[in-house]
């Protein structure tokens, strides 16, 4: 029996699969059952930022077990403590502060919470294009179909059109005045929703999981002056992008800009153990040293989880990660996909930062059809089909959401490594031309 039958399995229909069964790791690359090594594009779902098996996460995984394995959220914990200083250090000023929590979905339903909980408001802005967690509030606020199956329009989720010249909502022609545009759409969703009604905006500093989306210059500090403006909470949902996915530690540190939260999981600790949290600004923070905080999780700062996020966020500093990070996208996955978005005619569009790329694919480049419809399944979704299995069988793992190939490597994959992976996707993009229309 194939034990893998056994687990019910997310975000997918339930049946048998024809995948991999991956028994380990070392550096960029996963290992099957058989012995056959995958080079990994995806950090799995975007988490892996320093490989697979780095020595120093799994020493300091290994000395803390050896010294307390687990300990309740009320104790204090030398090691948490530890965690909680690092992440403050690198954090953009203000926020001084950190809730643990047990993964990003988490992290953004406590996020809301202590935001309504500061000002009493019911509303929550977020944008289309975007994916905040599956959790009851978190998939509210998704902007994306992932939340129609779940959405009953009862969360306070008011959604809003964000920045994205490509598929522009707004009729732009240049990023300025997609910037400008979506500026003044934002302004008056607040206005006609009513300032006085909304908590916070939640927002992806640059989207994801949606279509990883860099917003224009200017976009995410014209966001930061509306809610000062209008006494709302900004949340800045940096669970995929941040510790140094983008080239900079955080993606608001591209404009300076300080969010009152901010919600990180991830690349905290490399995903190792699980573990998110929250960061929290000073002036939300006052509002729970006069009154209890009601909510609480028995794992929130495991030590484990803990012990993980010291060693990666050390080695980020000793190996210049986010540097690293930077470069990768200048240098290589910039410039490397654009020359397959040349050779393939089923490319419509490559964007991306650092190391966070998407290659979009379409049916038409002038009416950017997509390739597959929403949701396409079987036949309909057959052309991510073969491009998928054309990267398996070159022993590359993909991440194929949707029309879109997103390629997030580990951050301090080699050179080598990351023309190994373009050639491969070179070669499995090949597939999905057979379907342009």
């Amino acid at each position: 029996m194939d034990l893998d039958e056994l687990v019910f399995h997310p975000w997918v229909a339930q049946g048998p699969r024809k995948v991999p069964t991956f028994v380990g790791g070392s550096g960029s690359y996963v290992i099957d059952a058989d012995g056959r090594r995958y080079l990994d594009f995806s950090s799995q779902l975007v988490f892996t930022n320093l490989g697979h098996q780095h020595p120093r996460i799994v020493a300091a995984i290994k000395q803390q077990a050896d010294r307390l394995c687990t300990l309740a959220p009320a104790h204090a914990s030398d090691i948490r403590g530890k965690a909680a200083q690092l992440i403050v250090e690198v954090a953009p000023e203000g926020l001084g502060h950190v809730l643990f929590t047990t993964g990003g979905t988490e992290a953004i339903e406590h996020a809301v919470r202590m935001a309504r909980l500061h000002n009493g408001r019911p509303k929550v802005l977020a944008a289309y294009r975007s994916y905040h967690g599956s959790t009851t509030t978190s998939i509210h606020l998704t902007g994306d179909p992932r939340r129609w199956a779940n959405d009953t329009g009862a969360a306070g989720a008011v959604h809003f059109f964000g920045p994205f010249l490509y598929r522009s909502v707004f009729g732009s022609g240049t990023p300025e005045e997609e910037c400008e545009r979506a500026l003044a759409h934002l302004e008056q969703v607040i206005l006609l929703e009513g300032p006085s009604t909304i908590s916070a905006l939640v927002l992806e500093s640059v989207i994801g999981s949606s279509g990883v989306i860099v917003p224009p210059a200017g976009y995410l500090r014209g966001v930061r002056d509306l809610c000062t403006r209008h006494d709302i909470v900004y949340i800045a949902d940096e669970v995929l992008i941040g510790f140094g996915r983008t080239g900079a530690w955080f993606g608001v540190d591209h404009e300076g800009v300080s969010p009152d939260l901010l919600v990180f999981a991830k690349g905290v600790n490399s995903g190792y153990v699980p573990l998110g949290g929250v960061l929290i600004g000073n002036p939300i923070f006052e509002t729970f040293t006069k009154r209890p905080y009601p909510a609480g999780m028995t794992y929130s700062g495991h030590p484990l989880a803990c012990a993980a996020a010291v060693g990666a966020i050390g080695a980020m500093h000793d190996e210049g990660t986010v540097a690293a990070a930077a470069r990768l996208g200048t240098e290589i996955l910039g410039p490397g996909l654009t020359e397959l978005a040349e050779q393939h005619p089923c490319v419509g569009d490559v964007r991306g930062i650092g190391g966070l790329w998407t290659v979009e694919l379409v049916r038409d480049r002038l009416n950017k059809e997509p390739l597959v419809p929403v949701g396409a399944t079987g036949e309909a979704n057959a052309p991510m089909t073969a491009f998928a299995r054309g990267c398996i069988d070159r022993n590359l793992v993909p991440l194929v959401l949707g029309n879109r190939i997103h390629v997030a490597p580990p951050l301090n994959l080699s050179d080598a490594d990351a023309s190994t992976g373009l050639v491969i996707l070179d070669e499995a993009l090949s597939a999905a031309d057979k379907y342009m229309a």
